[in-house]
């Protein structure tokens, strides 16, 4: 009956240390407090094992392990050490947290100084483009994108999964060459034929990873590079700072402006006409132009041949200067005067030639009038447009 009654006693002791080491979280102390609630329970174990031994069984013989420290174990405390393992393997690993944000906007964000809105932009972040975070607050982040650090409202990013989802749609592998001469083939095998070569240091757009090989885009065709002679990277486009910007954008002005000045000052199909049509065409320069610079002379002249080029008008200069209502010179007979005195300028001739010739300075411009403030191209004291 006592022997029963210790069993029991020692049955219940075990599970009481189990339920309680299960509460325990597990951690470096929780391995330490196992360790000794081992050797205690392996103490006990053997004092009450020798006593049922010696009671149930005299001659069986005591079965007493030996750990790695030196330490007696016995099954049981196998058992608890073995659950103890079990526990550690099923403890969720923690993922550190990404550091990734991408731009969510339609254009662009802008990068401040400070985490203000009034702050001083230091840089631009455009749609698709992304950086690392360095500080994050409940309405700002402050992040490093390129050559920008700065902060931005937190509505105009994404941040963990939805970063990194939209920066596999968006970024771009790139392979670099790590070898002299790099040979690009036709197909993923020594014996394929050659497409091209890549110098050390030469970066192509790689498609994808294949074993030994790398898929690469090689002016326009696909080829294959051997994986050892090769570093590939996974980048996403930056920031740009503010210098950047506006050093761009001076450059897309004078661009535009350039264009336009090609666009205005261009050569046009040369117009048939006669010495008469030369004639009129000159002396109407002359009337309405007559004291301007060289550039607005020409000007009123394109204006004319302009008109004579459009299906908008009659298709011959002497039509076009004398339709009702054009031009006032063609009607008060001061043009007329000019031609029949030949006292046309030389100048306003030489116009008259170059702009039937097809030199034109105002584009399509089909009017002109004195510049009274109105939209279009102004040259000396006249607008066109």
């Amino acid at each position: 009956m006592k022997t029963n009654c210790k069993k029991w006693k020692y049955l219940l002791y075990i599970i009481a240390v189990m339920t309680a080491f299960a509460s325990i979280p597990i951690s470096t102390q929780a391995a330490d407090l196992q360790v000794r609630l081992t050797e205690s329970t392996d103490k006990k174990q053997e004092t009450t094992s020798d006593k049922m031994n010696s009671a149930d069984n005299a001659n069986a013989p005591k079965v007493i392990k030996t750990s790695s420290t030196g330490t007696k174990v016995s099954p049981r405390g196998e058992a608890l050490t073995a659950f103890t393992k079990s526990l550690m393997v099923l403890q969720p690993q923690i993922q550190p947290e990404s550091t990734l944000v991408m731009a969510k906007v339609n254009e662009y964000v802008n990068i401040r100084l400070e985490a203000n809105q009034e702050s001083e932009k230091v840089g631009v972040l455009y749609k698709d483009c992304g950086g690392d975070i360095l500080e994050k607050n409940d309405e700002w982040t402050k992040i490093k994108s390129g050559d920008v650090t700065g902060w931005i409202r937190n509505q105009y990013l994404y941040f963990g999964k939805e970063a990194e989802e939209l920066a596999k749609d968006v970024g771009v592998l790139t392979a670099y060459s790590e070898t002299e001469t790099l040979r690009v083939r036709k197909e993923p095998s020594l014996d394929a034929g050659i497409g091209g070569l890549l110098a050390d240091g030469q970066a192509v757009e790689a498609i994808s990873e294949e074993g030994d090989w790398v898929k690469v885009s090689y002016e326009g065709e696909t080829g294959y590079v051997a994986a050892e002679y090769v570093r590939v990277e996974f980048g996403i486009d930056t920031a740009e700072t503010m210098e950047a910007v506006l050093a761009r954008q001076e450059a897309e002005r004078k661009r535009a402006a350039a264009d336009a000045e090609a666009r205005r000052v261009q050569q046009k199909e040369a117009v048939m006409a006669s010495a008469s049509e030369l004639e009129i065409l000159a002396a109407l320069i002359q009337c309405e132009a007559g004291g301007e610079p060289y550039e607005g002379q020409v000007a009123v002249g394109a204006v004319v041949m302009n008109r004579v080029r459009s299906g908008g008008y009659p298709n011959n200069i002497t039509d076009v200067i004398y339709a009702s209502g054009q031009f006032v010179p063609a009607s008060g007979g001061r043009m007329e005067s000019l031609i029949l005195n030949k006292t046309t300028r030389a100048s306003c001739i030489q116009a008259a030639q170059e702009a039937i010739n097809g030199v034109c300075n105002v584009g399509d411009a089909l009017h002109f009038r004195r510049n009274n403030g109105r939209d279009g191209l102004v040259i000396g004291n006249h607008v066109f447009w």
